[in-house]
């Protein structure tokens, strides 16, 4: 708890420390959680109603086929850049930032992810409008995207799916229809990260 407390207090410097070196260049700034969730053919069991006292029963399919999702969510303004993407590699995280990047251009993106193996992008020449804040090990609860993916995982229970192509049609449709600005804002709504960004702003 107590490194937690303390990367919180460090965010706001942090933030307006980040803000104040892209200042020159950039006029547009954003906030944003970023993660990945593997989705795949084995069901993802989860709670149901039913008629009391009758035990539900639900199809199950258990196989390894996956793929994963890949989104950044903004808690200010509720904006969101979702990928589809088999794999979680270095090369492949590092595609999808550097498209994220290409994504409104002009604003500086300023993104919130963990320590995972393969975010470490030393390697690679980082888009000049992306800088990264990493959240301590071992805690989720500081990444909001986490809850995107719940959320997203509550409609996706108890399915089975024929094919890999299924689970990827079912995605798409439903962040298409799902993740509207209105829900993200709901979902990744954060008191503290909403006041130490805007606080970065001050004089």
């Amino acid at each position: 708890m107590n490194r937690l407390l303390r990367h919180l207090k460090k965010l706001p410097e942090v933030l307006k420390n980040i803000i104040k070196v892209n200042s020159i260049e950039f006029t547009q700034f954003n906030l944003y959680f970023q993660d990945e969730s593997r989705f795949g053919l084995k069901t993802h069991i989860g709670r149901c109603l039913t008629a009391k006292g009758v035990k539900p029963i639900v199809k199950y399919q258990h196989a390894f086929k996956n793929t994963y999702l890949y989104g950044s969510f903004s808690p200010i303004n509720g904006d969101s850049f979702v990928s589809e993407i088999e794999g979680t590699t270095s090369e492949i995280f590092y595609n999808y930032i550097s498209e994220f990047a290409k994504y409104k251009p002009e604003e500086f993106k300023i993104i919130i992810i963990d320590n995972a193996g393969f975010h470490s992008l030393s390697k690679y020449d980082i888009p000049k409008n992306i800088a990264f804040i990493r959240i301590p090990p071992y805690s989720p609860e500081l990444n909001h995207s986490e809850k995107i993916w719940a959320y997203i995982k509550q409609s996706y229970k108890n399915r089975v799916f024929e094919n890999l192509n299924n689970v990827k049609q079912w995605l798409y449709d439903f962040v298409s229809k799902e993740l509207t600005t209105e829900k993200i804002l709901s979902i990744t709504s954060d008191k503290l990260f909403l006041d130490a960004y805007k606080g970065s702003f001050a004089c």
